[in-house]
């Protein structure tokens, strides 16, 4: 059983997410790739284990790039697990971080070795807390200061990612260079080094996003292709399987997906609560 918090209000820094959660018992659940870069900060008498399909392990606070998990060879588990864990647009990511998401090669990074021993201390701080929502707001004031102290990324990378955003990954990426006014090596070279991945991955990885939670909400596979910008369901099927490692059908059932709408609710429509809470089944 899984309890989910979510905060009172939004981050004040823009492309910031949070949610909490208490997991007794976290049963080697299949981390589905995800357009943001994961910060996973615990505080709980237990740990969250990471295993990668290269035989790594990684324990404790954790830092992952955006579309880990990809092939659904990444996998989480542990017992009395509690954590906060933020998501971060990759546009923000490098500021907050101080180190650009590319620098993660693909990778879940232990948090100490990126802040070293500013990360055992956000550990007991949290502990310390006796409310979600005063864990919410310390971690607020940590990634705000963090954020205005980075280095922003070119303000030309920032609006090709929210073309590719907003557009749910249906955009001609090779377009977006001549939009700002830049060669596409210059746009693709400082994209990949800033956010952590090239555009068109970037485009396909949104998109694959925005199919995969259709799927959990119970449309078609059909559907879904049609309206994603599929060639065909054959596609769709091709795509999901590069990301998650199972067919459409299975990802619809996918745990890490399922409670996305409980752990990260969307502000503009009202679903967020003072003190938001949920018990899912993992």
């Amino acid at each position: 059983m899984w309890h989910v918090a979510c905060p009172q209000r939004p981050s004040r820094v823009a492309g910031v997410t949070m949610a909490g959660f208490r997991v007794r018992d976290l049963d080697t659940l299949r981390m589905v790739p995800h357009p943001a870069v994961t910060l996973l900060l615990e505080f709980g008498a237990g740990q969250p284990i990471v295993d990668d399909a290269g035989g790594r392990q990684q324990r404790g606070s954790l830092v992952a790039g955006p579309g880990i998990g990809s092939g659904g060879a990444v996998w989480a588990r542990g017992e009395n697990v509690e954590c906060v864990q933020v998501r971060l647009s990759p546009v923000i990511a490098r500021a907050v971080l101080g180190v650009s998401p590319a620098g993660l090669d693909g990778a879940v990074v232990a948090l100490d070795d990126l802040w070293g021993r500013e990360a055992p201390q956000i550990r007991e701080r949290l502990g310390d807390v006796s409310s979600w929502q005063d864990r919410f707001a310390l971690i607020d004031a940590l990634l705000a200061r963090r954020h205005e102290a980075g280095a922003p990324v070119d303000p030309e990378v920032a609006w090709a990612w929210d073309r590719i955003v907003v557009g749910r990954g249906l955009v001609r990426v090779d377009g977006l260079a001549a939009e700002v006014g830049w060669s596409r090596k210059r746009l693709w070279s400082r994209f990949r080094s800033q956010l952590g991945l090239p555009p068109k991955r970037a485009a396909k990885l949104v998109r694959f996003d925005h199919a995969a939670h259709r799927l959990v909400a119970g449309e078609g596979a059909a559907r879904v292709a049609a309206d994603g910008g599929y060639a065909d369901q054959s596609h769709l099927h091709r795509d999901v399987m590069a990301f998650a490692g199972v067919t459409p059908a299975t990802v619809a059932g996918e745990p890490f997906l399922a409670v996305d709408d409980i752990a990260w609710p969307t502000y503009e429509t009202g679903v967020a609560s003072a003190e938001m809470s949920a018990l899912v089944r993992g």
